[in-house]
């Protein structure tokens, strides 16, 4: 498996219980492969199923067809796996920066940056030098650094959450309009870090909205238009 991430034929539809039953065949017959150092930009209209597929890649929806990752060197196939599974390559293989921060009550900020590289075995002191870097680069003002976030505005959380996507080094990061409502120049820091992660052979498969950030970081699109889809692969 040279690729980092190979999908084929992935199909989710969502019944509809309140509305009499209504099936919606949201992702039907997806196929594309990532490698090393690649980013995937999902392309098509609103309701075309671009989140969707995010979130099943990542595990939170259960799906049809195939969805196979390099995890520890080999493949494995997520669609049927064990939940340890999935948590293990949640842990080590496929990062996913969301739109919004899951904020956790009482837990600070550089505790909420750091997590996913303790969950690695790494020393605090080694986790927070890279989460104070990450934040201050991403413009948080360090008096918010031990604060809960929150407390914070929405655009602070959003990077917050930025800076706890790129905390660790993933194999397959996705990312889900992470440059949304940022400023100029915090959206030029977002951009540079896709650029470093691409730069240490991440496979990337993201959602940009905002044109100029799609083709900063584009070497391929996925149009996900059902027509189309019946094509690629």
């Amino acid at each position: 498996m040279n690729n980092l991430i190979e999908v084929r034929d992935l199909r989710k539809r969502f019944t509809l219980h309140q509305q009499h039953g209504v099936v919606l065949n949201v992702l039907e017959g997806v196929g594309f492969a990532v490698g090393a150092g690649e980013c995937l930009v999902l392309h098509g209209r609103s309701g075309a199923g671009k989140s969707t597929l995010l979130r099943t890649l990542y595990g939170n929806y259960l799906a049809e067809g195939s969805i196979r990752v390099r995890h520890r060197g080999e493949p494995l196939e997520l669609v049927g796996a064990a939940p340890r599974q999935v948590l293990s390559v949640r842990r080590e293989t496929i990062g996913y920066v969301s739109q919004f921060l899951r904020v956790i009550p009482r837990v600070s900020c550089l505790d909420v940056v750091m997590e996913p590289a303790l969950a690695r075995g790494w020393s605090r002191t080694e986790a927070e030098a890279r989460a104070k870097r990450l934040l201050a680069r991403l413009n948080i003002p360090e008096r918010l650094w031990t604060l809960a976030p929150g407390t914070f505005s929405g655009g602070e959380q959003q990077r917050v959450n930025l800076a706890r996507g790129f905390m660790v080094e993933w194999p397959v990061l996705l990312l889900d309009e992470p440059t949304a409502s940022l400023d100029e120049t915090n959206r030029q820091v977002v951009l540079e870090l896709i650029g470093e992660a691409k730069a240490a052979g991440a496979a990337l498969i993201g959602i940009f909205h905002d044109r100029a950030a799609r083709e900063a970081v584009a070497d391929r699109y996925l149009d996900m238009t059902p027509e189309e889809l019946a094509h690629a692969g």
